[in-house]
């Protein structure tokens, strides 16, 4: 009797739940390749670790032995596919336009990357507007799980390639890295 006139109410109150406000995906890391021109500069590796069955992190360093200034740039560019086939990815509109470096600390690092991976790194976090010099040191990222903050609450099932580029003038060095993410259905 006790679910008859609890169960339905206690059922939509479940769904509700899971319908406001959390993303709708799951995700696992299946690959990810760092780059750059010049190691002495910036020497960048990632790699990507199997916590358990089913569950993934990245983990990342970061040694930083340059000074960006206002002509470094980044950009980030984003590919579907449904079936992970190398001829099926499609340009999709989640991009990094070619942003300066300051300006892309102050927005997407800010909103999208501390957010995630604020709480299992030693990046820099700046609560006022970035002012150049970026620190220069070794920047580590511990078996990262992102969270979603920030990213959509609902994304098209499949395969997502992200580009992330920096580079600059001044004999900077061009780096960056290359990530294969496959998304799936979150079932509560």
């Amino acid at each position: 009797m006790l679910w008859v006139n609890t169960g339905p109410w206690l059922l939509l109150h479940l769904l509700l739940q899971g319908a406001v406000g959390e993303r709708k995906w799951e995700y696992e890391p299946v690959f990810v390749s760092t780059h750059t021109t010049d190691e002495r500069q910036l020497k960048i590796g990632a790699k990507i670790d199997r916590l358990k069955r089913g569950e993934f992190a990245i983990s990342a360093s970061l040694e930083w032995n340059y000074d960006v200034d206002e002509t470094t740039m980044v950009e980030g560019h984003a590919f579907r596919s449904f079936s992970g086939a190398e001829s099926a990815y499609k340009l999709i509109p989640f991009s990094i336009p070619t942003t300066p470096f300051s300006k892309f600390i102050d927005t997407y690092y800010k909103d999208v990357f501390i957010t995630n991976l604020g709480n299992c790194s030693n990046l820099p976090k700046f609560k006022r507007k970035f002012q150049l010099p970026w620190p220069r040191g070794t920047y580590n990222l511990t078996q990262c799980v992102f969270n979603g903050k920030g990213l959509p609450e609902v994304l098209p099932l499949g395969y997502y390639k992200i580009f992330f580029t920096a580079s600059g003038d001044n004999e900077q060095p061009t780096w960056g890295f290359v990530m294969i993410l496959h998304t799936t259905a979150k079932f509560f």
